[in-house]
């Protein structure tokens, strides 16, 4: 986004960059939608399931990205930015609570919040706005959440695959619309912006949906745990739950995580750097959401039989998150610590084999894949100065 000089609602550079109270307060909402999420994919593991489990999270991760970038951009406690976010919490709450049957009987629902979110953001901002370039800009987000609402809407109408593949073409046209920057009939696309008056803010907008996220794993986990009794296995199951949590973390932060925003100020085009973080923090945060899945499967069935969708989860969770992380850290550093490429690489070989072990048993050797990039990490930082970003964009 540009940003012209518009009624006092921008932020300013040399005033406050730290999310605010409201943006934390919106962040809270998220919490429902993600765990209601990998709920939904706990209880189907089948590669529907999956599918249906990524496009609903995919859709509750854009609502999150793109109310982070205009409150990046504007000043949360002026109107009318409260009471756009705010509406965007109430729709949040809709999409949440229509989530688990949002391929089925509150397909309504869901979309038209997702809709009615995205549509009314640019409606309550285009009024407020002085300024052609800003004004522009909202006409841009208008215009192509207008035409993804149509498969929005329509799939909602229709029933079966139908459905699933309607609201995945609407979602390409709005990730792709993001990543082209939104080049629309007269307007053009949105000129290059630039991210380094809002750095700060922005890269620690990430990093708290990603603790979030995480939020979301602690959790899931202890509510299953709380729900199943105290056996010896279920507090096993419970043990290594909480473990992912605290080795994803680690690796997160461990260094690039930490650095998100240094990388924007000093990369030779912030503008393209802040473009991709939205897609990388997506995959990191949909492996926590597999994480999550898998926790609570494993906790109500720790022994017996595995079947492949419980592989599919255990496994698919730290991949999804370290190929997220193996990209931010690329983008960060312009290189990828070997540990990475070894993990995923040993998660993809040994896969295979994970359906003679029990459930408890995959999740116990996933976590110590994720325990050996988490050492590799520390030893390879270990005696060595803090490494400076250095991003390859």
């Amino acid at each position: 986004m540009t940003v012209d000089r518009a009624v006092g609602l921008n932020r300013q550079a040399g005033g406050p960059q730290r999310a605010t109270l409201l943006e934390l307060f919106l962040d809270l909402v998220f919490v429902a939608a993600l765990a209601l999420t990998s709920q939904k994919l706990a209880t189907d593991l089948s590669w529907t399931g999956a599918f249906q489990s990524l496009v609903l999270l995919m859709a509750v991760w854009w609502v999150w990205s793109v109310t982070a970038l205009t409150t990046d951009l504007y000043l949360t406690q002026h109107p009318p930015i409260y009471p756009m976010t705010i509406s965007v919490m109430f729709g949040t709450l809709l999409m949440a609570a229509a989530l688990p049957a949002a391929f089925s009987h509150s397909a309504a629902v869901f979309a038209g919040a997702y809709v009615a979110i995205h549509l009314g953001r640019s409606l309550f901002l285009t009024p407020a706005l002085q300024g052609r370039e800003v004004r522009r800009h909202a006409g841009r987000f208008f215009f192509w959440f207008l035409v993804s609402a149509v498969p929005w809407l329509v799939g909602a109408v229709v029933a079966g695959t139908a459905r699933g593949l309607l609201w995945a073409f609407a979602l390409a046209v709005d990730y792709t619309a993001a990543l082209l920057r939104y080049p629309t009939p007269w307007l053009g696309r949105v000129p290059r912006p630039q991210y380094r008056l809002a750095a700060e803010h922005l890269a620690e907008r990430y990093q708290q949906f990603f603790t979030l996220a995480l939020g979301d794993l602690i959790l899931v986990t202890s509510l299953t745990y709380a729900g199943t009794g105290f056996a010896p296995a279920r507090t096993a199951a419970f043990v290594v739950g909480f473990a992912n949590a605290v080795l994803l973390w680690q690796i997160y932060v461990q260094r690039a995580g930490a650095l998100l925003q240094a990388a924007i100020e000093s990369s030779r085009d912030p503008g393209r750097l802040m473009r991709s973080a939205p897609y990388t923090h997506l995959l990191m945060v949909a492996g926590v959401v597999a994480s999550a899945a898998g926790a609570e499967a494993v906790i109500h069935h720790p022994t017996g039989d595995s079947a492949a969708g419980m592989v599919g989860v255990l496994f698919g969770g730290p991949v999804l998150f370290l190929l997220g992380r193996a990209r931010f850290e690329y983008e960060v550093f312009s290189r990828v610590s070997p540990s990475r490429w070894i993990a995923l690489l040993v998660l993809v070989i040994a896969a295979p084999i994970m359906v003679f072990l029990p459930p408890l048993g995959i999740a116990i050797a996933a976590t110590l894949v994720l325990t050996g990039v988490a050492v590799a990490d520390v030893l390879r930082a270990r005696g060595r100065p803090p490494e400076s970003p250095s991003p390859a964009i």
